[in-house]
């Protein structure tokens, strides 16, 4: 296994997600300053793209360059084209609570989590036992046309989350959180899932945000320790980044396609973090450059 530490290139950030490496820069969502940002590769020129005042979360683009950004707290996806806004898809009938993580395919298709359930508030008095006294910890994964309809609702979804797609756009891949593993599904040509099953089962790692290298390995952002993973399929794990503070979302970059930039902070529940100023964006160059989408 492979050790890395990163270093913090960027700082400021409430509660940082949806890295994605764009146009050579890397843009992300922080949902508590409600807004998507930009920096430059080397964290640098901090730039203000689009105010979200529902919570940005995931991002994506269209073929035609439109950027697609989930709404978190309307559970909806906005579509961003020319310097107008208008509503994408509306998600709120397939949502047990916010809005989340999405990936987009390179014909469109969008593919859109949720947190099920409000767990911030379930575990602000009672921790994780506050969980076990909620009726359902599943929820739906929503699959969006590039035209703005939902064409398939996959239930069962154990807090879905950081999503990826292989560069044939054949397979899906997607972490559920509260059940520590990734899960993959068959794409079929119309964008639609199929054939779930289990990619990586994983001890106690709360999979989170995380992206796809050229050797079909994932690093995956660890929501519960001051880490990033890179996973092979079957669940080994090959590699370990070392961060500041906990690990959310990641994402591979830079010029060469082989910086890992991962959002970090200092907890993830809306009542610690949501009025801080603590999350970072760390880095770390790694041996093998992005792949597939995001």
């Amino acid at each position: 296994m492979t050790d890395y530490v990163a270093r913090t290139i960027h700082s400021g950030l409430s509660f940082g997600e949806g890295p994605r490496w764009h146009e050579g820069r890397l843009w992300f969502s922080d949902f508590y300053r409600h807004a998507v940002y930009s920096i430059a590769a080397d964290g640098s020129d901090e730039r203000v793209e689009l105010d979200v005042r529902t919570q940005p979360s995931g991002l994506g683009w269209l073929p035609d360059g439109s950027l697609l950004v989930v709404s978190m707290t309307d559970q909806k996806v906005l579509r961003y084209t020319d310097g107008t806004v208008s509503v994408h898809a509306d998600i709120s009938p397939h949502c047990g609570f916010w809005a989340n993580d999405m990936v987009v395919s390179s014909d469109g298709t969008a593919y859109v989590g949720n947190f099920g359930v409000d767990v911030d508030t379930a575990m602000r008095f009672d921790g994780p036992a506050g969980l076990m006294k909620l009726p359902s910890l599943t929820t739906n994964l929503v699959v969006i046309s590039p035209d703005g309809h939902v064409i398939q609702v996959v239930p069962d979804m154990s807090f879905p989350n950081g999503s990826v797609i292989s560069p044939d756009g054949q397979t899906l891949i997607i972490g559920e959180t509260m059940a520590f593993r990734l899960s993959a599904f068959d794409i079929a040509t119309d964008g639609t899932l199929s054939n779930r099953r289990v990619w990586a089962q994983l001890d106690f790692v709360g999979t989170d945000g995380m992206c796809l290298d050229g050797n079909g390995d994932i690093w995956v952002a660890n929501a519960f320790a001051p880490e990033c993973l890179h996973v092979r399929e079957g669940g080994q794990i090959i590699g370990r980044v070392t961060t500041s503070q906990n690990s959310y979302a990641c994402m591979l970059g830079g010029p060469a396609g082989d910086s890992l930039y991962i959002l970090t902070a200092a907890a993830n529940s809306r009542f610690d973090v949501a009025e801080t100023r603590d999350g970072k964006v760390e880095i770390v160059t790694v041996a093998s450059p992005r792949a597939g989408r995001p």
